[in-house]
C-alpha cells in the first residue's frame, strides 16, 4: 500500500474525469509528482487546458478525445503510457471533486522528497569539501537549502520560522575520514601548543573559535582552559595551564593525562595562531554543515510529519550551522550573513499565497474550506602545503 501513489492516480483520475479540476491546482506542478508518467501526463493535460482544449472550455460530457488526447501528448515525453493506463486512473479516483485534496497529497510527497535530496546534496558536499580543505561549496548549498525550504513553505501556504522539534530526530554520526582525522588532530595540537607557549597569541583567537570548534573534546577543553585564564588575565604558560586543568577536573576524573599533556605542550609551539585557529574552524564548520544536513534528512524520511512542521524544524536544523558560519566570517574579517532563519511579513502572507493555501484544501461541492494539514508550529581558502607559517 503506498498512499502517495494512490494520491496521484486519484488526482489524474479526477482531471481526466472532469478537467475543470485544473482551476482548483494551479499551485500544482508537474515535476511535485513521483513517477514520471504521471509527471508527463499532468503536463499534457495543464497543456491541453491551456491551449484551449474543447474539454476544458466545459463542453459536457466530457469528450473522449480529452483522454486520448492526453495521452498522445503525455506520449511525447515518457515511455510505456498507453490509453487502458489512464482508464486505470479514471477507475482509482473516489470523487473528482476532491482533486484540491488529492494534490495537496501530492504536493506534501514532493516536499519531503524535495527536503531530503537537497540534505543529502549538503551531507556530500560538506564531506568531499572537508577532504579538500574548502568550505566554499559546503556554504552555497547551505545556502540553497534554507532558500528551498523557505520557498517551499510560501508554496504550503505557511511563514517559514525556525522552530525545535519536542523530540530532537535520532542522527548517527558520520565517522571523519582517517587522513582528514589525523590532519585535524595534528592542527588542534600545533595550535595549542602555540598558544601556550606564544604570549598574546590568545587574543588572535579568542573572538571567534571556541573549545566545541575542536574535534577532539580534550583539546576542546584545553582550550577552555587557556580562555579561562586570558578572561581573568591571568599569564598563560604550561604550569598554569595545568593547574587550570587540574582545578577543572581533567586529571582526576581521567579525561588528560600527564603525558599526553606534555605531548601536547611539547609541541612546535611556533606559526600563526590565527591560520591554525582557521584550519580547526574549517574543520568545524565541515562537521557542523554534516550534522545540520543529517538532521533535516532525518526530519524529512518522517513520513508522519507534516510539511509546515517539516519546513521549521529543517530550518531549526541549519541554526548550529548558521553560529559556525558567523564566526568563520568574523574570522575572516567579513560579516556575517546567515540565511536559514527568513524573517516574516509584518502584514501576513500575500493573497495570492493565501488563496493558493485554502485552493488546496478546497473541493468543488463544499464551499467552506477544510482545514489545512500540515500547519506551521507556533509560535578557503584550501590547505597551506606547507607546515611553515609566518
Amino acid at each position: 500500500m503506498n498512499p502517495l501513489m494512490d494520491a496521484e492516480q486519484a488526482l489524474l483520475g479526477a482531471v481526466l474525469l472532469d478537467p475543470g479540476q485544473l482551476a482548483h491546482l494551479e499551485w500544482l506542478a508537474p515535476d511535485h509528482f513521483y513517477r514520471p508518467v504521471h509527471q508527463a501526463l499532468f503536463g499534457a493535460l495543464r497543456k491541453l487546458g491551456s491551449d484551449g482544449h474543447p474539454a476544458a472550455e466545459g463542453e459536457r460530457p466530457v469528450p473522449l478525445s480529452w483522454v486520448t488526447d492526453a495521452v498522445a501528448e503525455a506520449g511525447l515525453h515518457v515511455r510505456g503510457l498507453t490509453a487502458s493506463y489512464a482508464h486505470v486512473l479514471i477507475s482509482t479516483c473516489p470523487r473528482p471533486g476532491h482533486a484540491p485534496v488529492y494534490g495537496r497529497m501530492v504536493l506534501e510527497g514532493a516536499i519531503h522528497r524535495t527536503v531530503t535530496e537537497h540534505a543529502v546534496r549538503l551531507h556530500q558536499e560538506a564531506r568531499t569539501g572537508a577532504l579538500r580543505g574548502e568550505v566554499e561549496g559546503t556554504l552555497h548549498y547551505a545556502d540553497v537549502l534554507a532558500g528551498v525550504l523557505t520557498d517551499l513553505a510560501r508554496r504550503w501556504g505557511t511563514e517559514p520560522r525556525p522552530v525545535a522539534p519536542a523530540v530532537p530526530p535520532a542522527v548517527t554520526p558520520s565517522a571523519v575520514p582517517p587522513a582528514q582525522a589525523d590532519q585535524v588532530a595534528e592542527d588542534e595540537v600545533f595550535l595549542l601548543a602555540l598558544l601556550v607557549e606564544r604570549p598574546g597569541a590568545m587574543g588572535e583567537v579568542v573572538d571567534w573559535l571556541r573549545p566545541g570548534d575542536f574535534a577532539d573534546p580534550v583539546h576542546g577543553q584545553l582550550y577552555w582552559c587557556l580562555g579561562a585564564l586570558h578572561h581573568r588575565g591571568e599569564p598563560l604558560d604550561r604550569i598554569t595551564l595545568l593547574w587550570e586543568a587540574q582545578r577543572r577536573g581533567l586529571l582526576t576524573d581521567g579525561t588528560l593525562s600527564k603525558g599526553r599533556f606534555a605531548l601536547i605542550c611539547d609541541g612546535v609551539g611556533a606559526g600563526n595562531a590565527e591560520w591554525l585557529g582557521q584550519q580547526v574552524m574549517r574543520s568545524s564548520l565541515s562537521q557542523a554543515a554534516a550534522s545540520s544536513a543529517r538532521a533535516v534528512r532525518a526530519l524529512a524520511e518522517d513520513e508522519a510529519l507534516a510539511p509546515g512542521r517539516l519546513i521549521n524544524h529543517a530550518l531549526h536544523a541549519l541554526c548550529p550551522l548558521d553560529e559556525v558560519r558567523a564566526r568563520w566570517q568574523t574570522a575572516h574579517g567579513r560579516t556575517a550573513s546567515p540565511v536559514s532563519a527568513p524573517t516574516s511579513s509584518p502584514d501576513g502572507p500575500p493573497p495570492a499565497r493565501v488563496h493558493a493555501a485554502l485552493n488546496r484544501s478546497t473541493t468543488r461541492e463544499t464551499p467552506s474550506p477544510l482545514p489545512r494539514a500540515g500547519p506551521s508550529s507556533p509560535t578557503h581558502t584550501g590547505r597551506t602545503p606547507s607546515r611553515s607559517h609566518r
